[in-house]
């Protein structure tokens, strides 16, 4: 059997602390270069970054304004989808009414309003050759919106029921009161002529009554938010809140 003798051992072991120590000095050496080395290396960092955003400025910025214009185009593409959107909704909506009332409607939409500060109306694109005349009433989904007053072969004006000259026969749902309601030129409603002991409450439906000589019988005009007593203390009267709200009405339809 081989054996190595005592000198060779020994050998051997001084070989392995010789490497082990040159290990360690290579290591410490490696160490203070680099904490000499690192406050230059980190300059020259900075500057080479500092070069870098000078030198690509003009590119950035180009990249920043293309962005830019790209995000304003797809905002714009958003509003108009969801312009869309709602016209779809209250086209579907006014479809499916039609389909189920008991009168022959012709839709329209809203294309201007009155010019003037003293009545209330709008001007939709149908008119005579749609069939439409002086005096027809003009509805929605919801409920009343006023009635045609003058038109042309394309057009029609239509006075809305919140004008001062309007006056509309209409009952209380429940009680049956009859009344008189008429437009103020604000956002609600006055029902007139009620006796003192008027059934008559805070969120009462008054619909268009049988003794209107325009109206039909049953059309939803509004709810009622006050009631008070006429300055006499005779009659009473009542605040309605129209069911449409009558300043942002976009599609009608009207009865022929």
């Amino acid at each position: 059997m081989f054996k190595l003798s005592r000198k060779t051992l020994i050998n051997v072991f001084l070989l392995v602390c010789a490497l082990l120590l040159i290990s360690h000095s290579l290591s410490c050496f490696k160490n203070s270069t680099h904490k000499t080395l690192k406050p230059g290396l980190s300059l020259i960092g900075l500057i080479k970054r500092e070069f870098a955003g000078i030198f690509f400025y003009h590119r950035n910025m180009v990249k920043a304004e293309e962005l830019g214009e790209q995000v304003e185009i797809l905002r714009s593409k958003l509003f108009d989808m969801r312009e869309i959107y709602q016209e779809n909704s209250r086209l579907n909506s006014l479809l499916a009414f039609k389909q189920r009332s008991p009168f022959r409607l012709v839709s329209a939409r809203v294309i201007g309003r009155f010019p003037d500060n003293w009545t209330s109306g709008v001007i939709i694109d149908k008119g005579k050759s749609s069939g439409i005349n002086t005096g027809m009433v003009v509805i929605n989904q919801i409920g009343l919106i006023g009635k045609v007053i003058e038109t042309t072969s394309s057009t029609s004006k239509v006075l809305l029921i919140n004008d001062p000259s309007q006056g509309i026969s209409s009952i209380v749902q429940s009680s049956r009161q009859e009344g008189l309601v008429s437009g103020s030129l604000g956002t609600n409603l006055v029902m007139r002529y009620l006796p003192e002991n008027a059934q008559i409450s805070v969120g009462d439906i008054i619909i268009t009554s049988e003794l209107s000589r325009i109206y039909p019988k049953g059309l939803l005009i509004g709810k009622v938010i006050k009631v008070g007593y006429e300055f006499s203390g005779l009659n009473r009267f009542a605040i309605v809140r129209p069911a449409v709200e009558l300043a942002n009405i976009e599609e009608v339809l009207v009865i022929i």
